[in-house]
């Protein structure tokens, strides 16, 4: 068996970036996997006070990235920046283990996402700093695969623990301190930043004269992955829906680990296969997908019903998250590839606001299937929005 060539292999940084993320996810899946059931069972909360606060914080994580990524095009330099971002996340952790009100847990959620949102655009740009352009996609999908093997590692020590501890919420927060800690000490001593050609005088990223430069294909981009974000609510409404089928609290979690498993398993090669076929054909593959998992979560609450519907939404995110990420690398120059991600993000942040916002209202008024026909329809509108879909201008610098 012949070694697999050199110009194939994926860099030591993407690894590094991957495990990561790996560790991060862990640590927030331990919370967020139990988190809609502690604010439900716990506190009292309704649907609605739990989509606003999944609302609020999802686009707090993506409206920050603008910043972030903006810094991190203008010093050139995007390790320390996603250090201090993994670190804010690690050291939020135990807010939510003495949180004795949902407004105590919006004010953890803010700040763990703003953790989120500080580290996310610079670490996305140096996926592609460090991956050559023709493993951009591969590598986008590695890190992503990689992100929701913790995605779900963090759900199965939930539940664990859970079983082990009484349905202890507390205790489970606690520990998943742990785990975020270690992401931070690999990032910091374990990943060297390329350097930074600096070809001209340092300006403000999000200059009128530096946006013109993102085109109108890296534009297209933002509005297809605003209209996505639409059709696909915080998943704390899986959890939830899994909820509402009867089964036991500490085994709601293994939903989502179904979920990520499916996301994981599939993330890495829709990433590969990114690199050589047709993007806007991949996205509408995972539009139907989406569609399809709308209406089988629609349908019923029995745990066979729910696990179907929960599968294929993993798919959907394993075929559409990297690829965004790609598209957006793709499309963006090389010096503005932080701002580039941080637009996107501040885009698709607004739409998951307005989106979580909206299905807990549906879900309270008119019960939860109107919330997933809701995620149908602007799917169905997403696909539509591929039609007229620009002659794309890639970057492969």
């Amino acid at each position: 068996m012949t070694a697999e060539p050199s110009s194939r292999r994926i860099p030591r940084g993407i690894w590094v970036l991957g495990f990561v993320s790996m560790l991060m996810d862990i640590s927030s899946e331990m919370i967020h996997s139990l988190l809609p059931l502690f604010m439900v069972t716990s506190l009292g909360a309704s649907a609605f006070v739990v989509g606003l606060i999944e609302g609020l914080a999802e686009a707090t994580a993506l409206i920050i990235r603008i910043f972030s990524g903006a810094l991190s095009d203008y010093l050139g330099q995007r390790k320390g920046l996603a250090v201090f971002g993994y670190a804010l996340g690690a050291l939020t952790k135990p807010l939510f283990a003495v949180a004795s009100s949902t407004g105590l847990v919006l004010t953890a959620r803010l700040l763990d996402r703003a953790g989120k949102g500080i580290r996310g655009a610079p670490r996305d740009a140096l996926v592609a700093d460090i991956a050559p352009a023709h493993l951009r996609g591969a590598a986008f999908g590695l890190r992503q695969s990689l992100d929701t093997v913790g995605a779900f590692l963090g759900p199965l020590l939930a539940v664990g623990l859970m079983l082990i501890w009484a349905n202890d919420f507390r205790a489970v927060f606690w520990v998943a301190m742990i785990p975020g800690l270690m992401a931070v000490a690999l990032l910091l001593f374990g990943l060297r930043e390329p350097e930074h050609q600096q070809t001209a005088k340092r300006s403000n990223p999000i200059r009128r004269e530096n946006l013109k430069r993102l085109g109108g294909s890296y534009w297209w981009v933002v509005s297809i992955g605003a209209v996505f974000t639409l059709a696909r609510f915080s998943e704390a409404f899986l959890v939830l829906r899994a909820q509402q089928g009867g089964i036991p609290l500490a085994l709601v979690p293994l939903l989502m680990v179904a979920m990520n498993v499916v996301y994981a398993a599939s993330a890495y090669p829709f990433g590969r296969l990114a690199d050589r076929v047709s993007h806007k054909k991949l996205l509408a593959l995972g539009l139907v997908v989406l569609i399809a998992a709308d209406l089988v979560l629609a349908s019923g609450v029995h745990w066979g019903v729910v696990l179907a519907g929960v599968a294929l939404w993993g798919i959907h995110m394993g075929i559409t998250q990297g690829l965004l990420a790609t598209m957006v690398a793709d499309t963006a120059p090389a010096d503005l590839r932080g701002t580039a991600f941080g637009f996107f993000s501040l885009v698709s942040g607004l739409a998951m606001l307005l989106a979580s916002v909206l299905a807990g209202l549906l879900w309270d008024r008119f019960g939860a299937s109107s919330a997933f026909h809701a995620g149908a329809i602007f799917s169905a509108l997403a696909l539509l929005g591929l039609a007229w879909q620009p002659v794309m201008r890639m970057r492969k610098a």
